[in-house]
């Protein structure tokens, strides 16, 4: 059985500039809701420090292990829930739609034998915080794409 949340959004900034956004974890903490403070190293099968914090709950550490990354497309990593009964696969994707457009995606699919037990209220916080981060990341995008593409008319 599987269960997925995701939240996709379209970036008016190349996907090479949302991309840098995703790949610097050092700078999360400047405008990621969703994990306040982030930590490690893109490579295949290392572990991240996140701290989580989804909506009214209390920050929570978690290690998930980098799974796959594809520069510039797309981030994966693996995590246990329910005392290892369910995995769940976190994603942050990122599809060039043209010279200035991209999408963002992120999302978390649930596998395992107790996928039944994550609830609809989890789900439901999950993808409010996945809308906030798309959102930040949009915003961050645009605003560095924008500030980037007045540097050179204003040193004119």
């Amino acid at each position: 059985m599987k269960r997925a949340v995701e939240h996709r959004i379209g970036v008016q900034a190349p996907a090479e500039i949302v991309w840098e956004v995703v790949s610097e974890f050092e700078r999360w903490h400047e405008w990621n809701p969703l994990y306040v403070k982030a930590a490690g190293q893109l490579k295949i099968g290392t572990a991240l420090t996140l701290e989580e914090a989804i909506a009214d709950r209390p920050v929570k550490v978690i290690q998930p292990i980098v799974q796959d990354w594809v520069p510039y497309e797309q981030l994966h990593w693996r995590s246990q829930r329910l005392g290892g009964f369910v995995t769940a696969i976190r994603y942050l994707e990122v599809e060039n739609m043209g010279e200035s457009n991209a999408t963002f995606s992120n999302g978390e699919l649930f596998m395992g034998l107790l996928v039944k037990w994550i609830s609809k209220d989890e789900r439901r916080a999950l993808k409010a915080a996945f809308t906030a981060m798309g959102e930040a990341v949009r915003d961050r995008a645009e605003a560095l794409w924008q500030a980037r593409a007045a540097a050179p008319s204003e040193a004119g």
